[in-house]
């Protein structure tokens, strides 16, 4: 299956909305796929109660599925062909999980949470899942085969986020209004430590080497380290030994006013602040904390992502309507895409050759070229914005997304 004829309809499209005329609709631009490839992007409507699945192969809205009351989060299964998106309930009830199969992209289970889930993240065996429930100041750790809760653990006051470090062995949880971060125990569940002195905690980002973690303090104008424990280790053939060393409080850094949210490169060297109230981004250098610098980006920054060659940062602009192109290399702005209104969570499509932008107040989903295709370079940013492809509509109050691909076998 390919792209070809959805693809020039799409082109067609954009440019009728009045985007930006684009400099070719090249059909080589997008990936041709085999005919059991699947690839969906996921939507969660808080204000319709439903999810807009996304076709990415045929770039079009497929269907919209009712989940829950006020959904809020949503995450893939690693290893199975399932999305999973956190329902806040309404206000002051309990929360839900519903299980979406995405081969059939239908609700084929729902596992109930307590007060007010705000975040979901699943371990690399598809195994397990953890939510931080915000109203009950717990963290539920979920059987996602057997479709149950299997623990709840007590941590700070407002847990808006919970991430499993990539070794397995640690839960972050950011609690918001306790101003702190705990750190759960993987294996036992047991608290490991609680570091406070975190105003607003947020949001989490973790060390692809499980070394260390960083935590956005979004109540005030700093980011916190905390060097995650590790375990001595005996010295290989080329390597010295390792002493064990507790969990500790390695940095308060100070970047702009208002840190939301963290975009981690892929390769783990760096970290982008978004800084919601100071209107730029802090650029930190993760192994050694330092905070090389503010960079302006446009009317309250709401979030950031970074390529997977580590070379372009977007971020997304919450009143500005539009998502502003970064080249990490060259520490400067290269170009813009001009989006619905108030753009915020975005992602990449599979192949990296699409971005897709939730637009929370137009209640639609913007899809931008990226630098993998030659429909956008950044040498063609630095002379003008970059043209919208198309965009898709959604459901009401749109909020979060995350793209599933997968192979029907």
């Amino acid at each position: 299956m390919t792209t070809s004829g959805n693809a020039r309809s799409a082109c067609v499209f954009a440019i009728s909305l009045g985007a930006l005329a684009l400099a070719g609709c090249h059909t080589q631009d997008f990936p041709t796929y085999p005919a059991n490839y699947r690839e969906y992007a996921y939507v969660t409507n808080g204000g319709s109660g439903t999810v807009t699945v996304l076709d990415v192969v045929n770039v079009r809205v497929d269907r919209e599925v009712q989940v829950g009351a006020n959904p809020i989060a949503v995450a893939a299964n690693p290893t199975r062909n399932e999305v999973y998106v956190v329902n806040q309930g309404d206000k002051g009830g309990q929360g839900s999980l519903s299980v979406i199969d995405a081969e059939k992209n239908a609700v084929v289970g729902t596992i109930a949470l307590h007060r007010q889930p705000a975040s979901i993240d699943i371990d690399p065996t598809g195994k397990f899942a953890y939510v931080a429930n915000a109203g009950s100041n717990l963290v539920s750790v979920l059987d996602l085969i057997g479709r149950r809760e299997l623990a709840e653990v007590g941590v700070g006051e407002d847990p808006v986020e919970a991430k499993l470090s990539p070794d397995g062995k640690t839960l972050v949880v950011a609690n918001q209004k306790g101003n702190s971060v705990t750190l759960l125990d993987a294996a036992t569940l047991g608290v490991r430590g609680v570091f406070p002195g975190c105003p607003g905690a947020s949001d989490v980002v973790i060390l692809p080497d499980s070394s260390k973690t960083i935590v956005s303090c979004s109540g005030g104008h700093q980011v916190m380290a905390i060097a995650l424990a590790r375990a001595s280790q005996p010295a290989g053939p080329q390597q010295a030994a390792e002493a064990a060393r507790p969990d500790r409080l390695e940095s308060l850094m100070d970047v702009g006013r208002g840190p939301v949210q963290l975009a981690l490169k892929p390769d783990g060297g760096e970290v982008f602040v978004v800084n919601s109230q100071s209107d730029s981004i802090s650029e930190v250098i993760t192994g050694t904390d330092d905070v090389q610098g503010a960079y302006m980006m446009g009317d309250a920054p709401s979030s950031g992502l970074v390529s997977r060659d580590n070379a372009l940062l977007y971020v997304s602009n919450l009143r500005s309507q539009n998502v502003i192109v970064y080249s990490i290399d060259d520490g400067h702005r290269v170009g813009w895409a001009h989006v619905g209104d108030g753009p915020s969570a975005m992602a990449f499509s599979a192949a990296g050759h699409l971005l897709f932008v939730v637009d929370e107040r137009s209640n639609d989903v913007s899809v931008v070229p990226t630098a993998t295709t030659s429909l956008f370079t950044p040498q063609q940013a630095g002379r003008g914005p970059t043209a919208l492809f198309t965009l898709l509509t959604t459901g009401r109050g749109p909020n979060a997304i995350v793209d599933k691909a997968f192979k029907i076998q």
